[in-house]
């Protein structure tokens, strides 16, 4: 049986799954199909084992990842050929205990100003401005900002749920000098052939900028996305807040930025210094 990730795609959208979530469950089905040469209906639990060991130990996946490799292909396996297949040994048992990394906010500006142009420039900024996941950032339209009202709509977030978040009026102004420079008819950042950019092609711009402002930390959008909500903690904005303005259904994933952020911590000096 031969079925295709358009038809699997279209049963998502029937179902009204998120256009994000839509577009990673359809890149790791082909991922897979391409690792095994052949449709997914002719592998057994055995060879998908081996498939997860290779993606954990060779090629490095994050326990996210591993997470939605395995909850995507379940999905794929009921949805496309009524079978049942058995993941639970190849969910991860539990995430690691990282605090998310955070870089100041003269960082930023250094990132931010090494980037390439006023495009690249534009999507950073907004970024941390806002506090956007990249997949938010890049499904933005033109209509999408709202200058009188001075917000940002994000619509179909993560969760299928629309938010709003404030506009910086410095953002709003590299925005307006970026229109004016580029001309985007759609999409409020195309890629190079006026489609949709792409959340790799900012991640790699992103590290690129970091590089040249010598910034030694692994940077990708979530480090902007960290450091927003770690900023607005110090400066006093309570947590409720902020746990909307990121979009978290639940207030437990935003209280990992009290463990980085506690104002009163940071404000503690070493004995050492006394």
């Amino acid at each position: 049986m031969i079925m295709s990730v358009l038809d699997f795609v279209k049963i998502l959208e029937v179902k009204r799954y998120s256009k994000n979530t839509i577009d990673s469950y359809a890149s790791i089905v082909k991922m897979a199909r391409h690792f095994f040469g052949k449709s997914l209906d002719q592998v057994d639990e055995t060879e998908l084992h081996r498939y997860f060991y290779h993606m954990v130990h060779t090629k490095k996946v994050s326990y996210s990842y591993q997470k939605q490799i395995a909850m995507a292909l379940k999905l794929y396996y009921r949805e496309m050929f009524r079978q049942s297949i058995n993941l639970e040994l190849l969910f991860p048992s539990r995430k690691p205990g990282k605090l998310p990394v955070i870089i100041a906010k003269s960082d930023v500006e250094k990132i931010i100003e090494k980037a390439n142009n006023g495009k690249h420039k534009c999507m950073i900024a907004l970024v941390y401005s806002t506090g956007l996941r990249v997949g938010e950032l890049i499904d933005l339209k033109i209509a999408d900002i709202d200058s009188t009202r001075m917000v940002v709509h994000i619509k179909a977030a993560k969760g299928g749920k629309d938010r709003i978040v404030p506009l910086s009026h410095k953002v709003l102004h590299m925005l307006r000098d970026y229109y004016r420079e580029f001309v985007p008819k759609n999409y409020l950042f195309e890629g190079q052939k006026g489609g949709k950019y792409t959340s790799s092609s900012f991640n790699k711009l992103l590290k690129s900028a970091a590089r040249r402002a010598k910034i030694d930390k692994h940077i990708t959008a979530h480090t902007l996305r960290h450091s927003y909500a770690s900023h607005l903690l110090e400066k006093g904005t309570d947590i409720r807040v902020i746990q909307k303005l990121l979009g978290h259904s639940s207030i437990k994933t935003t209280m990992i930025y009290t463990q980085v952020s506690e104002p009163a911590l940071l404000n503690v000096t070493s004995p050492f210094d006394d």
